[in-house]
């Protein structure tokens, strides 16, 4: 097994007042030639948008781009004629395909926190789409759901990738067992509370780990942690 961590006060920093962006892949003006990416997760942003604060039009074009609410309230509003509001515990998914435009505000009271991630398309050009579920957090304890899949399904969110997203929330401390097809494969970790250790290597809060050259993986959770685990392609 390899590893690539990246602490905390490592990641990039954008903050213009009403978003405080935290980037721990390069993204717009923070570039780290040994962070430009993570196989074809290309864009990783823990983005904290104070109430009124926002997005405007804007577009995407060849891309998956997912949104995991952490806290707050934001509105979407797209091209396609989607316009509604989610919330913590939604997720929410845009396969950019061949093009679409969107805007997204907080429209709360409180801070929105949500993770902001790219992963590159297996398909060029196809047909633009969005999608939402609702994960609500009492009814994942002590366990690994399934958010992102490259499957259908009326459980989960579907991208136009063979990739996979875990949200893992553990009141109790335990070690977690995730095993994958280590062809073309890696996993990346990334800690929202808590604390892990994976390996031998600790990893804290708002930290995360890059895993590869494996096929399986131990967790070892404290009480109270959360974290995102993605699994994306190394290359197409």
């Amino acid at each position: 097994m390899k590893t690539r961590l990246t602490r905390a006060a490592e990641r990039g920093l954008k903050d213009i007042g009403w978003l405080q962006s935290n980037f721990s892949l390069s993204f717009g003006p923070y570039a780290d030639p040994e962070r430009s990416g993570f196989g074809l997760l290309r864009v990783f942003n823990d983005d904290f948008v104070q109430p009124g604060g926002g997005f405007g039009i804007h577009g995407h074009a060849n891309m998956e781009i997912i949104s995991v609410m952490l806290a707050g309230s934001m509105n979407h509003k797209d091209t396609l004629g989607y316009t509604e509001i989610v919330h913590q515990d939604w997720v929410q998914i845009m396969s950019a395909g061949s093009g679409l435009r969107h805007e997204e505000h907080n429209v709360g009271e409180s801070p929105v926190n949500f993770l902001q991630i790219w992963i590159e398309p297996k398909l060029q050009n196809v047909g633009p789409r969005y999608q939402r579920r609702q994960f609500p957090e009492d009814k994942r304890a002590n366990q690994l759901t399934t958010i992102v899949s490259n499957e259908e399904g009326q459980a989960h969110c579907w991208i136009n990738q063979n990739a996979k997203l875990s949200l893992g929330y553990y009141p109790d401390a335990q070690t977690v067992e995730y095993s994958f097809k280590p062809l073309n494969k890696l996993l990346f970790l990334f800690v929202i509370t808590g604390a892990v250790t994976v390996a031998g290597q600790p990893v804290a809060e708002r930290e995360s780990l890059g895993i590869w050259d494996t096929d399986s993986v131990s967790i070892d959770c404290t009480a109270g942690t959360r974290f995102i685990l993605i699994e994306a392609p190394i290359n197409h």
